[in-house]
């Protein structure tokens, strides 16, 4: 008979403590470890990680499965990349609470700020709940790869406690304030990790309006985070818009943290070539903490950007007048059609038409780069549309128009609109490194034709780790940020530790032969709809609650995941 479920034999454990490696095995009973380093007895499965690093279960804590969560067991991108719990709810849009009549309005904010077609989300969710405590339940009651954990967001809140004036904007009145923070401390005893927002301006609504929580007052998201307070539980998650400036959007975690008493976290990113105005955040993030607050930021280890190309979302041309002519045909057909000479000179001297705004972000020829295989997410200056274009003599336009013909429609982009200061990720680097900076912004579940972030755990840990010079991380540090200190930055204290009798969340890694594969499209969602899915190459076994989700990159079938019901829910 078995001493233990499942026993790592021989691997380099990083514990996620950020200490010493260790040498040694691992032994899990009962969805736990009950052992680490050398003791005696068998396992009923046994994994050799000889030669493999063996870490904890990596955290995303900016994703967008509030739909997928739904339709899908496998949470794709991200348990495909080490990830064992993904927060989601961010930047204020999901499902709940919500009313039939409001169904609608809530898919035309998804589809818009977080590019999922709005026939993938008729189809794909049963709408079996109005309240959000209802939801957490339906969520609660799904079978998946690994685990979830909820916001409560913000733009189905503010609908349902306000109706059409709470879509169209209007401020909310003392009544209004009163019955959102009462539902606020409902959805935290019913187990949400927290509430979320955005006030960043170019989150638009699929036919391109304002988000019902643009430029809500502050006085607002003090009265509704204070019902987390009311709760003593849960995290305030924003996506501030740094357009207007750091010096006024940061007031928005100073009040909040100062009316509600609960911890804070919000993206963070450099301009590509703007003063560094991100030293001084990190500057009022320590002014925070040292105050007695808790807030972090949330960085992306690459650059922040989209893919674009034919069969995507964005692409150089898809809103200059002449390619409407042609967007309806099969991507060959419409390759063919772009060899005409007279359709060729119509979209190389067109202007975009008005549209959504991420639209326009793949014509930045500046940071404008080719993505091949093995793909390159820090590509030098002059491999830009606009580089190469300066090098050969002729316009940009043309370089990414003979790169469509040269690939049959099929090659990609990647446009690296941030975090890339000066073609570099010194600044990304420096930030992770920062005590009050946490990897994150996957964004998987969502931008599902534009972007597939979802792999940055995998890139953090083939660019810094492996990688030589002067931005290296050590493996420790690396898998620290990925587990216990993003969980802790969002208050899941019990993930991210490899140490006995913690949570057997972990993953088998072979780091020399870990690679990224080229992000590929797939067809696997609702009614059809297609996604970004990007694989990788060296992870051997991922293990949820003890349970080997992942074997060789492949998932095994096994869907141990649970929703992470917050702190709030033990008041109940």
């Amino acid at each position: 008979m078995a001493d233990y479920d499942l026993v790592i034999r021989g691997g380099t454990i990083a514990d996620g403590s950020g200490g010493d490696l260790i040498e040694g095995d691992l032994a899990i009973a009962g969805g736990r470890i009950a052992a680490i380093g050398a003791f005696s007895g068998r396992g009923a499965e046994e994994i050799d990680a000889k030669g493999r690093i063996v870490t904890p279960g990596f955290i995303d804590v900016h994703t967008h499965y509030d739909g997928q969560c739904i339709w899908a067991e496998e949470l794709s991108p991200s348990s495909a990349h080490g990830v064992t719990a993904a927060v989601m709810g961010n930047c204020g849009v999901g499902f709940a609470p919500c009313r039939k009549a409001d169904h609608d309005m809530l898919i035309n904010v998804m589809e818009g700020v977080e590019d999922i077609p709005g026939v993938v989300m008729t189809e794909g969710l049963s709408w079996d709940w109005e309240t959000f405590p209802e939801y957490l339940d339906k969520v609660a009651a799904q079978k998946r790869d690994i685990d979830v954990a909820a916001y409560l967001p913000h733009s189905p809140l503010r609908v349902y406690a306000m109706g059409t004036r709470g879509a169209a904007r209007e401020p909310a009145t003392e009544a209004d304030l009163a019955l959102m923070r009462r539902l606020t401390a409902e959805a935290m005893r019913a187990g949400a990790i927290g509430f979320a927002t955005s006030r960043l301006s170019i989150h638009k609504t699929a036919d391109g309006g304002a988000i019902p929580t643009f430029d809500a007052d502050i006085a607002e998201l003090e009265a509704i985070t204070r019902g987390m307070g009311d709760v003593g539980a849960g995290t305030f998650q924003v996506v501030l818009d740094a357009f207007v400036g750091w010096d006024k959007e940061y007031r928005v975690i100073e009040r909040v943290i100062a009316a509600s008493g609960r911890p804070a976290t919000f993206t963070l990113a450099s301009g590509n070539d703007a003063p560094p105005r991100w030293r001084k955040v990190l500057e009022m993030l320590e002014a925070t903490n040292a105050a007695g607050g808790t807030a972090h930021a949330q960085v992306m280890p690459r650059p922040i950007g989209l893919i674009a190309g034919l069969e995507l979302t964005v692409h150089p041309f898809v809103l200059c007048p002449s390619w409407s002519k042609i967007a309806h045909l099969p991507i060959p057909e419409q390759v063919a059609a772009m060899r005409d000479p007279a359709l060729r000179e119509a979209l190389l001297s067109e202007d975009f038409a008005p549209g959504h705004p991420f639209n326009a972000l793949a014509r930045n020829w500046r940071w404008l780069f080719p993505l091949d295989n093995p793909p390159d997410y820090a590509p030098p200056a002059h491999m830009s549309m606009a580089g190469q274009a300066a090098a050969r003599g002729c316009t940009p336009q043309e370089i990414a128009y003979d790169r469509i013909l040269e690939t049959k429609g099929k090659g990609l982009f990647l446009a690296a609109l941030g975090n890339y200061e000066n073609a570099k990720l010194d600044s990304a680097h420096e930030m992770l490194k920062h005590p009050y900076c946490v990897p994150g912004l996957g964004d998987g579940g969502a931008h599902y034709g534009a972007i597939c972030d979802a792999s940055y755990s995998t890139y953090l840990l083939t660019q810094f780790v492996k990688g030589e010079g002067p931005l290296k991380l050590d493996l420790a540090e690396a898998v620290h940020m990925l587990g216990r200190k993003a969980a802790r930055a969002v208050g899941l204290n019990d993930r991210g530790l490899l140490a006995v009798g913690e949570r057997a969340d972990l993953n088998v890694i072979d780091l020399d032969g870990l690679s990224l594969h080229l992000p590929e499209v797939v067809r696997d969602l609702p009614a059809g709809g297609r996604r970004l899915h990007q694989r990788a190459t060296g992870y051997e076994a991922t293990v949820v609650a003890g349970e080997v989700i992942r074997r060789f990159d492949q998932s095994t079938g096994a869907r141990p995941g649970k929703l992470i019901r917050g702190a709030g829910y033990r008041l109940n």
